[in-house]
């Protein structure tokens, strides 16, 4: 089984789509998987696909010299397999060549896992959005990885002995 990350298509959307709907509690609308795809000159989305399937995405938004995780989701049946972490580090390489040169995101407080996955990165915890998420009122953390290296992002064999020791 061969993970493949490529560019978002628009066919893709119905997919991505129906992914975030069984990642989140307040899933983007079609629309605006569109327009990040069609109208949103800052934005860079791919996918992930095991066996023709599609398992994984992120959107992310450069702006200037910032590469600002918008969204990121592994389908729940691949879950802790190293999806995520291959997707964001495959994007903020393609965003370091682009320019970017630090990164930032928002998480959910009661996302540990993704929080884990983050600091793996080098993210690290700089401030809350109070009452951020709409559904249930709970806080946004906000994580900044402030040097985007190259060297930051070549986890790949690193992920994988973690992954492997977890196990």
């Amino acid at each position: 089984m061969k993970l493949i990350i490529r560019k978002m298509t628009l066919e893709d959307v119905p997919s991505v789509v129906e992914l975030d709907q069984k990642s989140f509690s307040l899933p983007w609308p079609e629309r605006s998987f569109r327009f990040e795809l069609t109208e949103n000159p800052a934005s860079r989305c791919w996918v992930a696909e095991l066996n023709g399937k599609l398992v994984g995405m992120i959107v992310v938004w450069l702006v200037v010299d910032e590469a600002h995780v918008a969204t990121i989701a592994t389908h729940p049946d691949f879950r802790r397999q190293g999806i995520g972490q291959k997707l964001l580090s495959h994007a903020l390489q393609k965003l370091l060549e682009q320019g970017a040169q630090s990164s930032f995101l928002e998480v959910r407080e009661s996302n540990i896992a993704a929080q884990a996955m983050y600091r793996k990165f080098g993210y690290e915890e700089t401030g809350r959005r109070r009452r951020y998420y709409k559904d249930n009122d709970e806080d946004a953390i906000l994580m900044n990885l402030d040097s985007l290296t190259p060297q930051r992002l070549l986890l790949d064999s690193t992920l994988d002995r973690e992954e492997h020791n977890e196990r």
